[in-house]
């Protein structure tokens, strides 16, 4: 199987302070409004597991408003 991604080659999470192996890709935009502080540069941020729950928590309600919109 081939790695085509970031993500399946090991790359770490890019939260400050966290060494964790990333799970979840996202733009660095939609992270911004998460509270998380994101190091480094580049149009993606790498998030592990607890990273990408707290992510998801902090913005449950804005990615719903989203999501109704369409």
């Amino acid at each position: 199987m081939f790695a085509l991604g970031r993500v399946d080659k090991g790359v770490n999470c890019s939260v400050v302070g966290c060494a964790n192996k990333a799970v979840r890709s996202l733009s660095r935009s939609d992270i911004g409004s998460s509270g998380l502080s994101v190091g480094g540069e580049g149009r993606r941020a790498y998030l592990c597991h607890d990273h990408y729950k707290a992510w998801k928590k902090a913005t449950k309600n804005s990615r719903s408003l989203e999501r109704s919109r369409w």
